[in-house]
């Protein structure tokens, strides 16, 4: 199957410069392609995701994918999708930034072999470029009327927009020719906010190269949950790549608890399955709801590629945990990552009566509703139900000798951390 068809397949494509160009082109010759992400923070998030994926899947079909990091457009920062200004960084932070997405995204993407992903930053070539240079060798090329009509600009006039993020289409355009002139790359990839920058790099192509110049851009398109809100987001906040910002388990948990209506589109973009597994599983998600092997795999695919195996598994036996209550079989690492979201409370290590314990910590309300929960068994500790009113507790109950978690009810799980 043509790389092309294959993305269709996975409504990958929302628009493309020439689709019948392109696929003449992709077709039995390897083609290089170029997609960039700016160091605006120490991470991606799993938006950012979305069209490095793309760009993987060139790389198995046996083209050759170059990711740029933009060292040099990440000091002014790119309006695709903002209302306001940014607010600038300084050169030290977003060096460190480059240094954290350079790592991250070769950890995911970079393979040995002929194929392999090269990564570049613009800064290398853009640093090299005079104020006299970028007004007469690149500015000269930019119709102002054509600039002022792209929606990334247009979107921006009535509440204003400065030179500096006004420029950021020349600079991408600058990429573009770059490696369009150094690593014979034909096609960029991008998101649909950056149709208007890829388009002005083509143009400044032709101009510079010839009219006969080969060379393509290709958007994904935006992707939104089923109920419509912007996909990528949980109530916590973004779902990072990076483990110390979401944890493995808190991953692989926003993967598992997508929406049946979600769930197969997810499949096609973010897993390297085939289309026959695929289509098995949205068979499952028609006949079999209740079962979720849609979104187990989801979240066992997108957890392995992410964090690899070790974390995948580490998610899995928290999940397992925390659904059979066997809390004393987590380590005190899996208690951290499985309980960071409920409600949390600190404990001195001096001995208590447990009717006390709970009632100062303040999971109980009062000492005679504390009696009466443990007296009904609806008070557990660390998976196991309390018992006794005299029992005392200290630091010999924590697990790890840090956590211990208390259930009351079913449901209503609290962590309190050993001081």
């Amino acid at each position: 199957m043509n790389i092309i068809d294959e993305l269709a397949w996975r409504d990958a494509i929302n628009q493309q410069t020439d689709e019948e160009g392109l696929r003449k082109l992709t077709d039995g010759k390897a083609v290089s392609l170029y997609c960039g992400v700016d160091p605006t923070g120490d991470s991606m998030h799993i938006g950012h995701l979305i069209p490095f994926m793309v760009l993987k899947r060139f790389q198995l079909a046996g083209h050759r994918p170059v990711i740029l990091i933009g060292g040099a457009t990440g000091t002014i920062g790119d309006p695709s999708g903002r209302s306001s200004e940014r607010t600038l960084q300084t050169l030290e932070e977003i060096q460190a930034n480059v240094d954290a997405l350079t790592s991250q995204l070769r950890k995911l993407f970079v393979t040995e072999g002929d194929n392999e992903i090269r990564m570049v930053n613009n800064y290398d070539w853009t640093h090299k470029i005079n104020i006299i240079e970028f007004l007469r060798d690149y500015g000269k090329n930019f119709n102002l009327n054509t600039m002022l009509a792209k929606d990334v600009v247009a979107s921006r006039l009535e509440d204003g927009i400065s030179f500096t993020e006004f420029s950021y289409q020349i600079l991408q355009s600058l990429d573009f020719l770059h490696l369009y002139q150094h690593e014979d790359v034909q096609l960029q990839i991008g998101g649909s906010d950056q149709w208007g920058n890829i388009t002005s790099g083509l143009d400044l192509i032709r101009k510079k190269e010839g009219s006969e110049a080969v060379a393509f851009g290709l958007t994904i398109p935006l992707m939104l949950k089923a109920d419509g809100t912007k996909f990528g987001k949980s109530a916590g906040g973004a779902i990072w790549l990076d483990g110390n910002k979401t944890t493995p388990y808190e991953f692989y948990q926003f993967w598992a608890n997508t929406d049946d209506r979600d769930v197969v589109k997810y499949l096609k973009y973010f897993t390297f399955l085939s289309k026959e597994q695929i289509e098995a599983l949205a068979e499952k998600v028609e006949t079999e709801p209740h079962k979720r092997e849609a979104q187990i795999t989801l979240a066992e695919e997108m957890t392995r590629f992410v964090h690899g195996e070790d974390l995948l598994q580490q998610a899995k036996r928290i999940t397992a945990a925390l659904f059979s209550g066997d809390i004393r079989s987590l380590s005190a690492e899996e208690i951290e990552q499985g309980f960071k979201e409920m409600p949390t409370f600190t404990s001195s290590k001096e001995p208590k009566n447990i009717v006390d314990w709970l009632v100062e910590l303040g999971i109980e309300p009062s000492k005679r509703q504390a009696r009466e929960d443990i007296n009904n068994g609806a008070i557990s500790m660390n998976g196991e139900k309390v018992g006794s009113l005299e029992l005392v507790i200290d630091a010999s109950h924590a697990i790890g000798e840090r956590f211990i978690i208390i259930r009351k009810g079913k449901k209503k799980y609290s962590l309190v951390k050993m001081a």
